[in-house]
């Protein structure tokens, strides 16, 4: 029986990981570290299918996306390509009858969301967004505290997300066309955090700069909510930052260490600044075994949506972001689709 709670895997479903870049090697090797069954990988290529799996001991490679979600031999599908290819990738495993992780940001837009959602629960398959963080031991405990009453009523989250990333013009996190640019790769770890603590913001607002290629290279923003609660958030790809975030609240706060997002401690403090509490624990690999244990759990209870992270607020995360991108003037390809389907509308 697999315990979902420590990310550790019964192996009973067998993955198949759709891309062969650095995140899906995260994964695999999180996976494979904790249990599960990688069964197979795909790739554009062959070679590249094949040199995946001897790294990482998979027995099968297939040499295209449509042959690894037709495997009879693998049940969930991993999508680990760049965001512009999530729809597509996850609608093809999703129509060959596979539950898919899909990973973040979840799509390119609301619009894609949505329809990978709604696939999947006309389905009754799993659709589960691959915001890791979200189901690591410290934020379970996280979400307890403030539960508990612990720090009073939230007024505050602030949470940073900044890295010193490749500044080559053609790399995919300066590419439009790879939809690039700090939002989309840093920012959705502050904007989900926002929403998990506080929910849906009622009001968004956000500035940028821009790269020369035309993506964002800093944005902040901040949402407000109805009890006057607001998130101050803010993503860099081309400058370091320490990557804490607070929880503020009227009784206390809570402070999250270097990386806030990573398997990290934090401190509960009350409004003296005395200690109430201080979570430490460790993790085995890097993490991100915990999201796939959690959509494992899904598929055992015969469960669609699940409390952490259901689909529906994937899509209002993405809503979100595209309200972002829109005040900071920043579109993708994938945005003149939804803009014709609504002007035909």
């Amino acid at each position: 029986m697999t315990n979902h709670n420590s990310g550790i895997s019964d192996g009973q479903l067998r993955w198949g990981i759709l891309g062969t870049g650095f995140i899906a090697g995260l994964q695999a090797q999180d996976l494979i570290e904790n249990g599960f069954t990688v069964q197979a990988v795909g790739s554009r290529t062959l070679e590249s299918s094949k040199a995946f799996g001897d790294k990482y001991s998979v027995s099968t490679a297939h040499d295209n996306y449509e042959a690894l979600v037709a495997d009879p031999d693998v049940d969930v599908v991993y999508v680990a390509t760049p965001h512009p290819f999530h729809h597509a990738n996850a609608l093809l495993a999703l129509n060959a009858g596979k539950h898919v992780l899909v990973e973040k940001a979840f799509t390119i837009n609301a619009r894609e969301a949505q329809e990978i959602v709604d696939l999947a629960e006309s389905k009754g398959l799993v659709v589960l967004e691959a915001m890791w963080s979200r189901f690591l031991p410290h934020m379970a405990r996280l979400r307890e505290v403030i539960q508990a009453g612990t720090i009073g009523q939230v007024r505050k989250v602030i949470a940073s997300h900044n890295q010193n990333l490749p500044k080559d013009p053609a790399h995919r996190l300066n590419d439009p066309a790879l939809g690039g640019g700090a939002l989309l790769d840093l920012g959705v770890y502050p904007v989900s955090f926002a929403f998990d603590v506080l929910g849906t913001p009622e009001t968004i607002r956000a500035s940028a700069s821009m790269t020369a290629t035309g993506v964002d290279r800093q944005t902040a923003a901040i949402f407000g909510y109805a009890d006057d609660q607001q998130a101050v958030l803010d993503c860099e790809l081309d400058a370091a930052g320490p990557n804490r975030a607070v929880v503020i609240g009227t009784e206390g706060w809570i402070d999250i260490e270097s990386t806030w997002y990573n398997p990290t401690p934090f401190t509960v403090f009350d409004t003296h600044g005395n200690v109430l509490e201080r979570f430490d624990q460790p993790v085995k690999s890097r993490g991100m075994q915990y999201q796939a244990a959690e959509l494992e759990r899904l598929v055992s209870e015969a469960l669609t949506a699940g409390t952490i992270l259901p689909p529906g607020e994937s899509v209002a995360i993405m809503a979100a972001m595209d309200e972002v991108r829109h005040q900071i003037g920043l579109s993708y390809e994938a945005d003149a689709a939804t803009s014709e389907r609504s002007t035909r509308a």
